[in-house]
């Protein structure tokens, strides 16, 4: 700061004297020699002292900007504005300057702090990176205001190894500009060309109101050329100025899902939850959580967040009162397994909704502990199901998958096995104020063991990726797509229903192994292997949506339809259910395994 401020009153007294020299071209009086030997350290004190009220020695160079240039120029306006006065009040022959040397003077001094400041931000940033040889040739898709502002961040960081070569923009009237001193190539059909010829390592998308779609083209092109993708924060980001290299993110898969966005009814959904009691049960899991979030937004009367794991459940209760501290949220422990406890639950609160979303659902592991599989997903929504029908919640929600249709793993069945409880609860003749349904979607991105951590951690631990099988398909949603589901069928359903979103195309595991090792940087089976370790137990090559096509009804909304199953003996189930309750600690998991066959 010192050094600045000496900087500037040598600065302030050059400038004054130029002003004079060019004012009377070359030539300058006598008289105004000696005024200006009177007054100019006055004078230069007098602009030191001002430029320090306005803060601006206080700015960090490294981040010197347009803020800080205005700063600059509003100090000299004061500092001028200050001189005219003297001399209009002062009328002193021997503190009188011409007008046009106070003018001059105004504009040299604040072009020669001005650009040396961004002299001194250059040399400090050639410095910092003086020793940096191994740069990443960056190239940034997007030469709007997004672009403009990931190229400022990166030069503002020295510390960063990226080195911007310039901008893709598909704008014909762009093409061969400069931003920033960066050119623009061209459209997207130039990516590649550039890529090679200049070596480029890193690809910032800097297009955040782009379509899926068109996302999805750009990232087909760069993954193809083996550079690491980054993506640029939402468009809400950008309008609020607030884009930095900390928040310019990976590539996720979850923004290549070419679907459209969900429309949800938001008056229905307000209605339902806003006053309402809600109790999520696993509150602290992927979709728990979630559901918690976005039944926070709607201002219920209180939140009850239930699940079995202490810290799941300390995360989303202190992430919630950060959030809604205004909001009635009850952290609730306890096993859904224990009818003593839940029934407790039910009677001191009474619940209005119910989502729930515990359960077993890790495949693999349930085919070894079908007893657990069977105790908490199928045993533990029966006692909820019990108990919301007894206590007259409104409306009880369960979460269900898309592997409860046509069963082959443990899990599978004892989640058909629910829906068949829900579902027969529902049409129950003493059953006069609980609408029962259940949700089904396929596997979650990003979901605790969900295929895609897995390949991102194998994929830093630098392979292999394990694939099961180099056909198999699964059908692929986000965690909010999902939880949206839940939420609209929980506005729209009548009771008896299963739900299901139209989710689009399946995808083949191979392919989304290949794309993540691309969207890292790494060429598949170059740099990362793919090793194939056959299905586990359990799983299928294919999974389904529903039971029958052409039994699956439409809803209002276009892409959510209805999976309308057969009929269910309520009794004939609960008496099975009860047979093999009362056996399941002594039978083996091959017997375990048999019976839950014949539940479904």
């Amino acid at each position: 700061m010192k050094k600045n401020m000496i900087f500037d009153f040598f600065l302030f007294i050059f400038s004054l004297y130029l002003s004079l020299w060019l004012r009377f071209n070359g030539a300058i009086p006598l008289d105004y020699l000696h005024i200006f030997y009177k007054t100019c350290l006055i004078i230069a004190l007098i602009k030191v002292l001002i430029f320090y009220l306005f803060k601006n020695y206080k700015v960090i160079i490294k981040h010197f900007g347009t803020h800080d240039v205005i700063r600059i120029l509003k100090s000299n306006v004061v500092s001028t504005i200050l001189l005219i006065i003297s001399i209009i009040f002062l009328r002193k022959e021997s503190f009188l300057y011409p007008r046009s040397v106070i003018i001059i003077d105004f504009l040299i001094s604040f072009v020669l702090i001005t650009t040396l400041r961004y002299i001194e931000k250059y040399l400090q940033q050639e410095h910092t990176s003086h020793y940096k040889r191994d740069y990443l040739n960056t190239l940034i898709i997007g030469a709007g205001e997004a672009g403009n502002m990931v190229l400022r961040e990166i030069r503002n960081n020295p510390s960063t190894n990226m080195k911007v070569i310039g901008f893709i923009d598909d704008d014909k009237s762009k093409e061969g500009l400069l931003l920033g001193g960066k050119k623009i190539f061209g459209g997207r059909e130039k990516i590649s060309d550039v890529i090679k010829d200049y070596n480029i390592k890193v690809v910032i998308v800097a297009i955040p109101s782009a379509r899926k779609k068109d996302i999805n083209e750009i990232i087909d092109i760069c993954e193809k050329n083996a550079v690491k993708i980054k993506i640029v924060p939402s468009t809400i980001d950008i309008i609020k100025g607030d884009v930095k290299l900390n928040q310019i993110r990976d590539i996720k898969i979850e923004d290549l899902l070419d679907r459209d966005e969900i429309k949800l009814d938001l008056k229905l959904i307000n209605k339902l939850i806003k006053n309402k009691k809600v109790l999520i049960t696993g509150a602290g899991g992927s979709i728990g959580s979630e559901i918690s979030r976005q039944v926070a937004k709607y201002k219920p009367a209180k939140l009850l967040l239930l699940g079995k794991g202490e810290n799941s459940i300390f995360n989303i209760n202190m992430e919630l009162k950060d959030l809604y501290p205004a909001l009635k949220i009850e952290p609730l422990i306890g096993d859904i397994r224990d009818y003593k406890k839940m029934e407790t639950i039910f009677k001191k609160y009474k619940p209005d909704i119910v989502f729930h979303a515990a359960a077993h659902k890790h495949v693999y592991l349930m085919e070894l502990h079908p007893d657990e599989a069977f105790k908490n997903n199928v045993l533990g929504t029966l006692n909820l199901v019990k108990l919301a029908v007894k206590y007259k919640v409104k409306r009880f929600i369960m979460i269900s998958t898309d592997k409860a249709v046509n069963p082959t793993s443990v899990m599978g069945m004892t989640k058909r096995i629910a829906e068949k409880i829900v579902v027969g609860y529902n049409f129950l003749p003493s059953n006069k104020s609980t609408r029962l349904v259940a949700v089904r979607f396929g596997n979650v991105l990003g979901s605790r063991g969900s295929v895609v951590p897995i390949f991102k951690k194998q994929i830093e631990n630098g392979g292999p990726v394990t694939v099961t099988d180099p056909d198999v398909k699964r059908y692929f949603m986000t965690i909010p797509e999902a939880v949206q589901l839940v939420l609209q069928a929980a506005g729209i359903g009548k009771g008896g229903e299963i739900f299901i979103l139209d989710m689009g195309k399946p995808v083949k595991i191979l392919d989304l192994a290949k794309k993540m090792i691309r969207l890292s940087g790494y060429m598949p089976d170059k740099d990362i292997k793919i090793k194939f370790i056959g299905l586990k137990p359990g799983e299928k090559m294919f999974e389904e949506l529903v039971l029958n096509k052409e039994k699956a009804d439409v809803t209002r909304y276009e892409k959510i339809f209805i999976d309308k199953t057969e009929k269910i003996r309520l009794s004939k189930l609960l008496k099975d259910i009860e047979e093999l309750k009362n056996k399941v600690e002594k039978l083996p998991p091959t017997q375990i395994k048999k019976y839950l066959k014949e539940l479904i």
